[in-house]
């Protein structure tokens, strides 16, 4: 976790490379990571070889001083690196300008294609494995947001078939504007989907409830999206787009962040509401410094108002007005059982658990650290270790306790590693 860094050393951060193969899911043991400074293309450090759950060593990196991220400056706050993962067998991948925070761990999951299958997420031919990350949104220089109605109309016709709000299992991202007919698609998880637009757009070194109330805001607005299906009844084949001056800024293949991962799987099915609108409000926003948004949440002004030691409720309430909440949805796409509602742990006996066993299992297959336990629905010690190294593989908090992020991390994964295991 972040908290091995040194907190005293406000010029370092963390990296973790993830290697998995894209047409099988799996974890990929002995892939050799090299991490050079992105400026000189020097070599500063061999990561070593991944392990057998495809996880190389955590790197620690030097980084620009901590302060650079507290305000706004011309100074860079992250260090960049260039990444180069190779594995006999697989074609190289080069990822381009990573972006270390001090004080934070960057988590880089590389997706690595056999030699000969010239194939990408879409199965479409891929040129080449080489993803180049922009500056963070913060920084660089973006369009910002035409203004729109918090609130869509919507139409009885059935062109808007939600009735309640469903978490989806997958969006689709048109990485350019709207009427790019040239730009790609890409089909993205809900929570990467998040985690990747959350480490676009803030610091991840900000305060807690300050990212806690950014990642709420691009989590009802993108699920807004999804409810009015917006794109699609404009005649389109996708969910959101990549342009800042329609949507988000979200970018294929970067890295994302150890707390800011965290955060999104503690609150991934949460939305902001207002009194007797059931659909998820467009939570607008700019920095606030470059561009001004008086009705919307200043990013910089969230940022303050976190140091000032406001919850993220408040700090949303701040922007949004006092009759806002934050809603939860209970429909979440792609998992074989919904969250028990309480906490597994060691003493609980329940058919969860045992299903829990099941899936712990079925995954130990593809990452075999995690030990093979039995289902008897009993959640005893080696339960709690199993659970336990479950957490250390997939950067959760590693308690031994099942609470809603491992629930349905645990689901995740196992509904991916199933759906490869019956194509094999």
């Amino acid at each position: 976790m972040d908290q091995i860094l040194n907190e005293e050393n406000n010029t370092s951060g963390g990296l973790e490379v993830r290697t998995i193969s894209l047409d099988r899911n799996q974890p990929l043991e002995g892939a050799n990571v090299i991490v050079k400074d992105a400026t000189t293309g020097e070599e500063l450090v061999a990561g070593g070889q991944t392990d057998r759950e495809g996880l190389s060593n955590r790197l620690v990196l030097d980084t620009p001083p901590a302060n650079y991220s507290e305000e706004p400056s011309a100074n860079q706050p992250y260090a960049l690196y260039d990444v180069e993962v190779t594995l006999p067998g697989y074609e190289s991948v080069e990822t381009s300008g990573v972006q270390i925070l001090p004080g934070r761990t960057a988590i880089l999951q590389i997706k690595m294609v056999p030699e000969g299958a010239d194939m990408n997420e879409d199965g479409e031919n891929e040129e080449a494995q080489v993803y180049v990350i922009p500056p963070n949104k913060l920084y660089g220089d973006y369009p910002p947001k035409m203004p729109e109605a918090q609130i869509k109309p919507t139409r009885e016709t059935g062109d808007i078939v939600l009735s309640r709000v469903v978490i989806p299992e997958y969006i689709v991202v048109h990485d350019g504007v709207p009427r790019d007919s040239g730009a790609r698609d890409y089909y993205v998880t809900y929570k990467d989907y998040i985690k990747n637009v959350a480490s676009s757009e803030i610091y991840a070194t900000w305060p807690e409830a300050t990212i806690y109330a950014n990642i709420l805001a691009i989590q009802s607005f993108t699920l807004n999206r999804v409810y009015t299906e917006w794109y699609r009844n404009q005649g389109y084949n996708f969910t959101i787009t990549s342009s800042t001056a329609y949507d988000h800024k979200w970018v294929p293949g970067r890295n994302i962040y150890e707390n800011i991962s965290i955060a999104v799987d503690s609150i991934f099915n949460n939305y902001i509401s207002r009194p007797n609108v059931t659909q998820p409000i467009l939570t607008q926003y700019c920095d606030g410094e470059r561009v001004t948004c008086p009705e919307w949440m200043s990013q910089w002004g969230s940022k303050y108002l976190g140091d000032q030691g406001l919850s993220a409720i408040d700090i949303l309430r701040n922007y949004y007005g006092s009759d806002i909440f934050i809603n939860s949805s209970e429909e979440i796409a792609g998992i074989p059982s919904s969250w028990p509602g309480s906490d597994l742990t060691v003493g609980t006996r329940s058919d969860k658990v045992a299903q829990l066993q099941r899936q712990l299992n079925t995954i130990a297959r593809d990452y075999p650290a995690i030990p093979r336990i039995a289902a008897d629905g009993i959640y005893g010690r080696n339960t709690e270790e199993a659970v336990r190294e479950f957490q250390r593989i997939f950067n959760l908090p590693q308690t031994g306790v099942v609470d809603f992020p491992t629930w349905y991390k645990v689901s995740e994964v196992f509904v991916g590693v199933s759906q490869i295991a019956e194509l094999r």
